[in-house]
C-alpha cells in the first residue's frame, strides 16, 4: 500500500467518527515504517476531527508502527498496550497514547460488527468439527461413547411368612 492511500484510507475511517463530546486537543503523528514509509497526523480539536498528510510538529503524541499494525489499531483489533509492550509499535508519550487507546476504543464500540469477523469465527467452527470428523482416532473414540452398556436385571426374591 502506497503512503498516499494509507492517508486516504485513515481519513476515510475518520470521517464518520463522532467526537463532538470531546473538547480538548489532542494531535497525534503517525510515522509509518515500512512499505508505505511517511509521516501524517490527526488531530481532534474543538469536537472535530481532522487528517493531514505531513509531520505535525507541535503533537501531543507520535506512533511509530507499520501500516498493518495501523489499521488493526484503528480497527481493534491490536491492543495497543499488548503491541507497546511487544516492541510492534512505539510511542513518545505513554498517557496521550493511552488517551488515543481510549478514544479508538469508544470508537469501535460504536461500529457494527462487520460480518467478515462472524464469517470468520463460523469457518474456524466448521474446520474444527471437520476436522475431528475425518480423524480415524475421533471416530473410534466417537464409537466408544455411544456405544450403549448391556443392562442387567437384578430380582429379588419375595420373603413368604410361614
Amino acid at each position: 500500500m502506497k503512503y498516499e492511500e494509507i492517508v486516504k484510507s485513515v481519513k476515510d475511517s475518520f470521517t464518520t467518527v463522532d467526537v463532538s463530546d470531546y473538547k480538548n486537543h489532542l494531535a497525534v503523528q503517525f510515522n509509518i515504517i515500512g512499505e508505505g514509509e511517511g509521516a501524517f497526523y490527526v488531530e481532534l480539536k474543538e469536537g472535530s476531527i481532522d487528517v493531514q498528510p505531513y509531520e505535525y510538529y507541535d503533537r501531543d503524541v507520535i506512533f511509530t508502527l507499520s501500516a498493518v499494525d495501523l489499521f488493526a489499531l484503528i480497527d481493534g483489533e491490536l491492543d495497543p498496550v499488548k503491541a507497546y509492550l511487544n516492541g510492534k509499535i512505539k510511542v513518545s508519550d505513554t498517557n496521550k497514547a493511552l488517551e488515543v487507546k481510549n478514544l479508538i476504543d469508544d470508537m469501535n464500540k460504536k461500529k457494527k460488527p462487520t460480518r467478515k469477523t462472524t464469517t470468520k469465527r463460523a469457518t474456524k467452527k466448521t474446520e474444527k468439527v471437520e476436522s475431528k470428523e475425518e480423524t480415524p482416532v475421533a471416530k473410534e473414540e466417537s464409537k466408544k461413547t455411544t456405544a450403549k452398556k448391556p443392562t442387567t436385571k437384578t430380582t429379588r426374591a419375595k420373603k413368604t411368612d410361614k
